[in-house]
C-alpha cells in the first residue's frame, strides 16, 4: 500500500515569492560563474585537505612576497580564498535545500502517478458501460510499446 508522504499545496503567490527569493540570491551573487562540463572536469578541486594547504600557502605568500614573481597578486589570492570560505556554507545550505526539493518533487510525482494508475485500473475494469472506454483507451497509450525495428539478417 502506498504511503501518502505529501499533503501540501504551494499557492501561486508563494511560488512567486520563492522564485523572487532565488532571483534575489542571484542578484546578490553577480559573480557566479557558469563553467562548461569540460572546464569543470579540467579544474583542480579544493576539498578539505586542499583547503588547509591553500590557507597555509596564502600565509606564506603574504609573509614572504619577495620570492614570488611580481605578477603574482597576493591580495587576489586572499580574496579568492575568502570568497571560497564565504560561499562554502551557502553551498551546503543550497545543496540541502536542493535535496529537499528533489525528494519532495519525487514523492509528489510518485503519489500523483500512483493515483493515476488507480484511476486507470478502475476505468479499465469498472468503467465499462460508463462511457469511459475512450478515456481508458487514451490512458492506455502511456503503456503502449513501440514495435522494435526488425533486425536485418546477415547475408
Amino acid at each position: 500500500m502506498n504511503t501518502n508522504r505529501i499533503d501540501a499545496t504551494l499557492s501561486p503567490g508563494d511560488k512567486d515569492e520563492v522564485l523572487a527569493a532565488i532571483a534575489t540570491i542571484k542578484q546578490k551573487l553577480p559573480f557566479l560563474t557558469d563553467l562548461s562540463p569540460e572546464e569543470r572536469r579540467a579544474l583542480p578541486k579544493m576539498g578539505d585537505k586542499s583547503r588547509a594547504f591553500v590557507s597555509k600557502a596564502a600565509e606564506v605568500a603574504a609573509q614572504n612576497p619577495d620570492f614570488l614573481p611580481r605578477s603574482f597578486d597576493v591580495d587576489e589570492m586572499r580574496r579568492d580564498l575568502a570568497l571560497f570560505e564565504t560561499l562554502q556554507p551557502i553551498a551546503v545550505a543550497l545543496t540541502q535545500l536542493q535535496e529537499l526539493v528533489d525528494d519532495t518533487l519525487l514523492a509528489a510525482g510518485n503519489e500523483a502517478y500512483a493515483a493515476a494508475l488507480v484511476v486507470y485500473n478502475y476505468a479499465k475494469t469498472s468503467g465499462q458501460g460508463a462511457a469511459l472506454d475512450a478515456v481508458a483507451d487514451e490512458l492506455s497509450r502511456r503503456f503502449a510499446r513501440k514495435a522494435s525495428a526488425a533486425t536485418p539478417q546477415a547475408q
